[in-house]
């Protein structure tokens, strides 16, 4: 009974919260559900967790190929009707273009073709939603209301998850019986990731208010905002003392210092700014590589002021482990999916974890792509940073965000991973921020039956 009434509370407060959103998305159409539900659904657990079906993995499940297929037909549907400028996009996004047509190519290579094919849909779904995001009347905008929409609904129901949902929100170790918060998400780690893009979006949105640089909202709106950053506050804490979510943090507070640091040297001239933020930018894409060639060396001294041991829980053992599997096929990889695939699950054992990622970012890249694919996505990444330098000249406050996001992945990819695919919630919002930057979008059709005109702001 309690739980059915929290439940009932819990919506009634997201509503709200939504409410909040469609105030100040006055510049978005209401096809940006369409990306909305997409995000939301990378950044929880698949339908196959919720509606459970006999036999099928995540992978394999009926229901969730079938949702995604529909959400893809959606999207091309509505860039169809929109006509989108597809030359524009390709030419102010070139490095993208050559990242994802090399991760096309190396479906060639993938020693299991079939799941590759699979997982490469799902890449092809997540830029056809980049391209509704800047079909959109106001990308910017569209890119604020998703991160609001991600914060709004997938925090308080996370929190309801634990609280009075165990089943779904909990997990217990095999061996161990330690208990995780994993909220909405699939792991401990996933739920780290929501919370990182969580408050580093309300902090800036904290910031931005008291500047008055954005726009006045009601105060109870406010008082709902807190709330909520209160909630992925205690969501990051985690169960006990030393269950805390320690990469998330260290990536959200560098995040913010980097922020800080750009308001300090807003007078000292965007050229100050590039070489500094290129030279950041550098040196976390290095010690993101070295770090498993190093067995954490280069990080694993910090760990014990964050409560953790020197092995950065593990992580060593599973990075020796997989070095010398990214060494055989050091410069194309082993293709896109052809990793972690159901054939070789067995191969990928460190005990009694079998391994589904690598714990760094730059350690997977190289083994999906090889060091070519590393190179074209740290291409991407730096020609990411310096398109959010040049935002700065038109809306400081804008670029800054992007910089932090972009700061805060890179940091967070040394001991996690997502860039190695545009699937995890924290990529796809680099994603939409790097796409929606300088492109001229057209207006959306008001009249067509695609439900897609313009919310109008009551």
């Amino acid at each position: 009974m309690l739980s059915n009434l929290a439940l009932i509370a819990f919506t009634v407060f997201v509503f709200v919260l939504l409410r909040f959103d469609r105030k100040q998305a006055s510049g978005v159409t209401k096809a940006l559900w369409i990306p909305t539900v997409w995000i939301l659904y990378i950044g929880s657990k698949p339908l196959n967790r919720w509606f459970p079906s006999s036999g099928a993995t995540v992978e394999s499940s009926p229901l969730d190929r079938g949702f995604l297929i529909m959400l893809l037909f959606a999207s091309l549907w509505i860039l169809i009707r929109r006509h989108l400028p597809v030359a524009e996009v390709i030419r102010k996004n070139k490095p993208l273009m050559i990242l994802f047509a090399f991760m096309t190519i190396s479906v060639i290579w993938s020693s299991a073709p079939g799941e590759s094919l699979a997982r490469w849909v799902r890449e092809i779904l997540a830029v056809a939603m980049a391209l509704v995001v800047i079909s959109e009347p106001s990308p910017r905008q569209a890119v604020e209301s998703l991160l609001r929409r991600i914060t709004y609904v997938l925090i308080p129901y996370s929190v309801l998850l634990i609280k009075y949902f165990p089943y779904y929100g909990r997990e217990y170790g095999r061996w161990t019986g330690e208990v995780s918060w994993v909220g909405v998400t699939l792991q401990k780690n996933g739920l780290g990731r929501l919370c990182l893009i969580a408050m580093l979006y309300l902090l800036w949105t904290f910031i931005r208010r008291w500047r008055k640089k954005a726009g006045p909202v009601p105060r109870y709106q406010i008082y709902c905002d807190v709330l909520v950053l209160l909630m992925a506050i205690w969501l990051t804490k985690g169960p006990s003392i030393n269950s805390y979510s320690a990469t998330g943090l260290v990536s959200m507070t560098l995040g913010l210092l980097v922020y800080g640091g750009l308001q300090i040297m807003r007078k000292t001239g965007f050229g100050t700014v590039k070489r500094a933020l290129t030279l950041l930018l550098l040196i976390a894409i290095i010690v993101g590589v070295t770090t498993p060639f190093t067995s954490g060396s280069a990080v694993g001294s910090f760990s014990s002021y964050l409560g953790r041991n020197r092995t950065l829980t593990d992580r060593t053992s599973i990075w020796a482990f997989l070095l010398p599997v990214a060494m055989r096929t050091p410069l194309l990889g082993r293709g896109l999916g052809g990793v972690y695939t159901l054939r070789s699950r067995e191969s990928f054992r460190v005990g009694q974890l079998i391994l589904t990622e690598a714990h760094n970012g730059y350690l997977d890249l190289i083994l999906a792509y090889g060091f070519i694919g590393l190179i074209l996505a740290s291409i991407f990444l730096i020609s990411s940073g310096w398109k959010a330098q040049l935002e700065l000249s038109c809306d400081y406050e804008w670029g800054s965000i992007w910089i932090c996001f972009l700061v805060a992945a890179l940091i967070h990819n040394i001991s996690e991973s997502s860039l190695h695919t545009f699937q995890s919630q924290l990529t796809a919002v680099l994603l939409m921020f790097s796409v929606s930057s300088g492109i001229t979008a057209p207006e959306a059709d008001e009249q067509d039956g695609a439900g897609i005109e313009k919310v109008q702001t009551p």
